[in-house]
């Protein structure tokens, strides 16, 4: 039974989905329909069902399908936001997670999820300006150790495919020796035996993720 002299706090669990479009990492969010915060654009997310949600993971691969109808993409643990001020409803404590996800992979959107420019989107309901911010902090400082930012690839990519990709989720430029030297060093990539002809000049080689690469971790801790 539930001692009602220690009031039971609001649980939810929010997601940061980071995607990459013309160039530009892109912030899924979902505009809110019921108060409070109604008509505000929020990162997705709800309350965890205890009767139905057997962790807290399965609790936002639910609430993604059902708010948004994606769903089949890696979620990483990001953080947990609590305290009195972050829910108007009461004590509430989020747990957070992040996705990176090809475009291609989001397909077309449902009605009320948007896409924005995600160093730039402000404003957002409840502290997820803060969840955001965090996400954000996450890539810049760890991406360099992470391959996250690789699962935004297509199949096929070139190296200044993947640098870009790189330099775009990080937002810096890295050095290209350096870049290619770790990429060799962590048998990131490996070569698909294809090319494709990109300008006037000799065609570029194609690649692709190197077998159980897809989630290693610590691959570019050391980048200059």
């Amino acid at each position: 039974m539930q001692d009602q002299s220690f009031p039971t706090p609001i649980v939810t669990t929010d997601a940061v989905v980071l995607t990459l479009e013309d160039g530009v990492l892109q912030l899924l969010t979902l505009r809110r329909a019921q108060p409070p915060f109604a008509g505000v654009a929020a990162l997705p997310g709800g309350y965890i069902h205890t009767q139905e949600d057997h962790d807290a993971a399965g609790a936002i691969t639910r609430i993604l399908r059902e708010k948004t109808g994606l769903g089949g993409f890696h979620l990483e643990q990001l953080a947990s936001f609590s305290g009195p001020d972050r829910d108007p409803r009461g004590w509430s404590v989020s747990l957070a997670y992040m996705a990176l996800v090809r475009r291609k992979d989001l397909g077309e959107l449902a009605e009320g999820v948007a896409l924005t420019p995600a160093y730039e989107a402000r404003d957002l309901a409840f502290d997820h300006d803060d969840i955001l911010a965090t996400a954000l902090r996450r890539l810049r400082d760890k991406g360099a150790w992470s391959n996250l930012p690789a699962l935004l690839l297509p199949s096929e990519f070139t190296l200044p495919e993947i640098q870009n990709i790189y330099e775009t989720v990080r937002g810096t430029k890295l050095d290209q020796s350096s870049f290619r030297r770790k990429l060799n060093e962590l048998r990131l990539v490996e070569e698909t035996g294809k090319t494709r002809q990109e300008s006037a000049g000799r065609p570029a080689k194609l690649y692709r993720l190197a077998s159980g690469a897809a989630y290693a971790s610590r691959l570019f801790d050391r980048m200059i």
